[in-house]
């Protein structure tokens, strides 16, 4: 059996957790691998990884890839890249969000992937599959040991009534929408009418909403008023920070995304919102 070492740069809740994974760190004394794969996700990681595939040099042959560099995915191995439990069915989007590397990244096609098991999806946009594909996630779904979280984004316009009916017989412990754009609130504000109709109470807060902040001429009061529609429309929001290739952002933006990323907090805002 080949013994294959994986290396990130940083630790995320993806993050696999096996034997053969190293976090931000060089060879030990003992480690021993027939090959070494540098894994990278974010692209201001990428100066750290290429530091670190130069450490494993001496250990076995080292490759370097992932999303940072902006090539397309293949074939999802379950544990290999992502943590046992998070699944990806298919890769790619049509769409073509500005602030999105997917549509370049996957060559602007959506890509079905034989489905694997796993309970936390991260597809792209899993609703833009073929109905066919979608019914075999669901079944793939059903029978997994854990409730399914649909983390990737569920894009609000391609929901439809059936869809939301379908959602609820899962009974997910979370599904994540998104309100990147202006013209994604009609679209979120439908959405949250199926999935009331299907049974979905936004007390739950199942229907989880991604709200894009700190992007070039947003402010705290535009960002602001964005989360609290969400939770209007019937999702709980949570922001979304905005950062180029680089990773920079403001401390001031970073603040604010703070005080909508933590729950207790979020609740709390909301609260003073709706109070005044």
């Amino acid at each position: 059996m080949i013994r294959i070492i994986r290396v990130f740069p940083r630790r995320t809740a993806a993050t696999p957790d096996d034997d053969l994974v190293r976090v931000n760190t060089p060879p030990g004394f003992f480690d021993e691998a027939d090959e070494v794969r540098v894994s990278v996700a974010f692209t201001w990681d990428i100066p750290r990884a290429e530091w670190l595939a130069r450490q494993w040099k001496p250990v076995a042959p080292v490759s370097i890839g992932g999303p940072a560099f902006n090539a397309p995915g293949g074939d999802f191995v379950p544990g290999m890249y992502m943590k046992r439990g998070y699944v990806i069915t298919s890769r790619g989007c049509m769409n073509r969000c500005w602030f999105c590397s997917v549509p370049s990244r996957e060559g602007g096609i959506l890509r079905e992937l034989p489905v694997t098991d796993g309970w936390i999806v991260t597809d792209d946009n899993l609703l833009a599959c073929s109905p066919s594909h979608v019914e075999a996630v669901f079944a793939m779904l059903r029978r997994q040991p854990r409730r399914p979280e649909f983390v990737g984004g569920l894009e609000a316009k391609l929901l439809t009534p059936d869809m939301a009916v379908a959602l609820r017989s899962l009974n997910p412990r979370s599904m994540y929408y998104a309100y990147d754009t202006p013209d994604d609130r009609d679209p979120l504000v439908q959405a949250g009418r199926y999935l009331a109709a299907a049974g979905f109470r936004r007390e739950w807060h199942v229907s989880r909403c991604y709200v894009l902040v700190g992007y070039k001429g947003d402010t705290f009061e535009k960002a602001e008023r964005r989360l609290h529609q969400a939770w209007e429309a019937g999702f709980f929001p949570f922001a979304m920070l905005y950062r180029d290739g680089s990773g920079k952002h403001s401390n001031e933006w970073k603040k604010f995304q703070s005080e909508w990323i933590n729950p207790l907090a979020t609740v709390r805002k909301l609260k003073t919102i709706n109070n005044q």
